[in-house]
C-alpha cells in the first residue's frame, strides 16, 4: 500500500455532512487568509459533487462569516461552452452561489469562453498573474474534484497537460468529449496553499483507492500528480466513496 502521509484524509458520513464539513474549511481558511493578506482567492471546481456546497455557503451563517467582499474567485477548470451553458461551471457557481452573496462583480474570475481555446488560456494566465502581481501566484485553496478515469481538473489520462510545466493555465482537447477544456496545470494547482479533494459516491470508491493507495502513475491517473509544494493536501470523502479505503485508514480517521 502507498499511502502518501501529505494526504490529510477525512470521511464523513453523509453527503449533506460532507458539504458542510467543506464549508467549515473553507471559512476558517478564508479567515486565515484575510488576517494573513488581507483577502481570500480560491478556484473553484465544476461538476455535480460541489453543487451541494454552493446551496450550502449561499446561506447563513456561511453567508454572512465568510468575508465576500475580500474574496477573489477563480476556476480550476472550464469546458469550452458558451458563458450561459448549463455544463459552464463558473454558470452553475454563479446561479447556486455567486449570485447570492455579497461579492463585488470585479473580484469574480471565470475562464473566458469568447476566445480561441489557446487564447483563452493565455488570457487566464495573465488574469492570475495580475491579481498576484509580482509574487508567484498562490491560491489560498484550490476545490478539486475526482472523475472516475482519475482526472482532475481537465487533467484527464494520457494528455499533455499533465506533465505541462511551463505554463500556467493551458488548453487540452479530450477526444471522449469532442471538446476543448481550459484547465490550471499542476504547476500551478500545487502552489497552492490548500487543496481540497472533494468526493463522493460509491462509483468514485474504486478510484479513490486507486489513487490513495496504489503506486503512482499519473500518467494513468493524473490525480496522482496533486501535491502541493508548500501547502495542505486535504481529501473529503462521504462513507460511500471511501468504501473501498483499507479498513484500517477508515478506523483511524
Amino acid at each position: 500500500m502507498n499511502l502518501n502521509p501529505q494526504n490529510k484524509i477525512n470521511i464523513i458520513q453523509t453527503t449533506e455532512a460532507l458539504a458542510k464539513a467543506a464549508a467549515d474549511k473553507m471559512l476558517g481558511i478564508s479567515q486565515q487568509a484575510i488576517e494573513r493578506n488581507g483577502r481570500f482567492v480560491i478556484a473553484l471546481s465544476g461538476g455535480s459533487t460541489p453543487e451541494r456546497l454552493f446551496k450550502l455557503l449561499a446561506k447563513p451563517p456561511y453567508l454572512n462569516q465568510i468575508p465576500w467582499d475580500k474574496t477573489f474567485v477563480f476556476w480550476g477548470d472550464e469546458r469550452f461552452v458558451p458563458s450561459d451553458d448549463q455544463r459552464n461551471n463558473s454558470n452553475r457557481a454563479k446561479s447556486l452561489l455567486l449570485n447570492h452573496v455579497p461579492i463585488p462583480a470585479i473580484n469574480i474570475h471565470p475562464i473566458p469562453v469568447d476566445l480561441k481555446p489557446e487564447e483563452s488560456a493565455k488570457e487566464y494566465e495573465k488574469t492570475i498573474k495580475k491579481l498576484f502581481d509580482k509574487e508567484s501566484p498562490c491560491f489560498d485553496l484550490i476545490f478539486l474534484g475526482l472523475g472516475e478515469d482519475g482526472h482532475t481538473a481537465s487533467l484527464f489520462p494520457k494528455t499533455d497537460v499533465v506533465f505541462e510545466n511551463k505554463k500556467l493555465v493551458k488548453e487540452v482537447y479530450v477526444d471522449e468529449q469532442n471538446m476543448y477544456r481550459i484547465t490550471m496545470a499542476p504547476a500551478l494547482i500545487n502552489q497552492a496553499n490548500n487543496i481540497i479533494f472533494l468526493v463522493e459516491g460509491e462509483k468514485k470508491a474504486e478510484i479513490i483507492k486507486t489513487i490513495l493507495t496504489e503506486p503512482i502513475e499519473p500518467n494513468q491517473f493524473p490525480a496522482q500528480i496533486i501535491h502541493p509544494e508548500n501547502g495542505n493536501l486535504y481529501w473529503y470523502l462521504d462513507k460511500k466513496a471511501a468504501s473501498q479505503l483499507p479498513s484500517n485508514i477508515q478506523k483511524n480517521i
